[in-house]
């Protein structure tokens, strides 16, 4: 079985890099406009995010879409 994912532009990019970088693309304010989760709006960090994110299929293919989309 072949590990490489050639059509999957995720492969290889943490969760935690795609939250530090659209946070530093957009800021904190502006990512909490883009995807409406509490967890970008009120008092936000990338670790309180990534605990929610985990446990949150809906919220996490939402950020995963905006970070394609952001920077591909």
């Amino acid at each position: 079985m072949s590990t490489s994912q050639p059509n999957n532009p995720l492969h290889g990019i943490t969760l935690e890099r795609m939250v530090t970088e659209l946070a530093d693309h957009y800021g904190w304010a502006a990512l909490g406009d883009e995807i409406r989760i509490n967890c970008f709006r009120k008092d936000p960090s990338v670790k309180s995010s990534l605990k929610f994110l985990r446990k949150t299929p809906w919220a996490r293919e939402k950020v995963e879409a905006l970070y394609v989309e952001t920077f591909s």
